[in-house]
């Protein structure tokens, strides 16, 4: 994230309060000027690495001591819209793209498969892939053979152990490795459609409709694509 400091407030051809000291008070940094670089800062931050509210808060003080200017608190609601506006239009242009999230559960189309991802501290000697049905039951085991530490990405095709399509619904992944001579779940994500984007009234957040899945924050994402 770049940090307004007064070479880069130079670069802009606006004088810091350092610089300029002893010419008129129309010749330093004003709120305006300042609120003009914020805002075209956030307009071009990347909406997977947002603005964070710690270096938000920095560069306001910085701002503080840099132009000696207060009475900002009228212009942080602004801001903070036009954060929130920017976000959702940025995170606007993921839908009909793909996006990995942690979920055990979607909903299975008919003739299409599912993909997913497991991310383990540590290698595991085997590992299997399990699919519930609606119904609870056990209608899939897949080997996975043993994988190695780190996002391990696995598959389902969509067929029942006997080999026949399972029907549309509401399906369940299960990932079981043995570690240590032990056999446990993994945390599985799944890989999904972005439908549509929204904003969460209530947290100010982005919320992502997923396809088969439903509604997730997008501070869930793991990855994109």
């Amino acid at each position: 994230m770049t940090q307004i400091t007064s070479d880069y407030i130079s670069g802009l051809g606006l004088s810091s309060y350092g610089d300029k000291a002893a010419e008129t008070e129309d010749d330093s940094l004003g709120q305006d000027e300042f609120l003009t670089l914020m805002i075209a800062q956030i307009k071009n931050q990347d909406p997977t690495n947002p603005v964070q509210n710690e270096d938000f808060v920095a560069q306001l003080a910085q701002f503080s001591t840099v132009s000696g200017i207060e009475g900002l608190n009228s212009s942080f609601e602004d801001l903070a819209q036009t954060l929130s506006q920017n976000q959702t239009l940025q995170a606007a242009s993921l839908v009909g793209n793909r996006v990995l999230v942690p979920a055990q559960t979607a909903e299975l189309s008919e003739g299409q498969g599912l993909t997913g991802a497991v991310n383990l501290s540590s290698s595991a000697g085997s590992a299997a892939l399990n699919i519930y049905g609606p119904g609870g039951a056990l209608v899939r085991t897949q080997a996975l053979g043993s994988l190695s530490a780190g996002l391990q990405e696995f598959s389902w095709d969509g067929l029942l152990d006997d080999g026949s399509p399972a029907p549309a619904g509401a399906y369940t992944i299960e990932v079981t490795a043995q570690t240590d001579g032990a056999t446990e779940a993994l945390d599985t994500m799944i890989d999904a459609e972005v439908q549509s984007v929204t904003t969460d009234n209530d947290g100010g957040g982005l919320l992502l409709s997923l396809l088969g899945i439903g509604t997730v924050s997008f501070s869930d994402v793991y990855r994109i694509g």
